[in-house]
């Protein structure tokens, strides 16, 4: 055998292998993607902190006894109850004909 086949078998070789790699690095991106869509979009960070402020705002005024931690806790907790699926409403009234 020549040093040139040997040279030309090797770069196959190793254009095989990167090619291997790549197409396992694109599956496994592929499945992440998959996995990460919930079919739902999240709220940002900003929107859960001004949801969390507001109802934290309105708890606090309604009631002069509660504490603000007291207020903080039952807030965050409340969207993770709120996450079950229930009827959609479009209007508390009905329509006026």
């Amino acid at each position: 055998m020549s040093p040139f086949a040997s040279l030309a078998s090797e770069k196959s070789l190793n254009r095989m292998v990167m090619v291997i790699a790549v197409a396992g690095l694109l599956l496994l991106a592929a499945q992440a993607s998959s996995a990460a869509d919930t079919g739902q979009p999240a709220l940002s960070r900003r929107q859960m902190l001004t949801q969390i402020i507001g109802c934290m705002k309105k708890r606090m005024s309604a009631s002069r006894t509660i504490s603000y931690n007291e207020a903080a806790r039952a807030c965050k907790e409340q969207p993770r109850q709120s996450d079950s699926p229930g009827p959609l409403v479009a209007a508390d009234t009905p329509a006026k004909p």
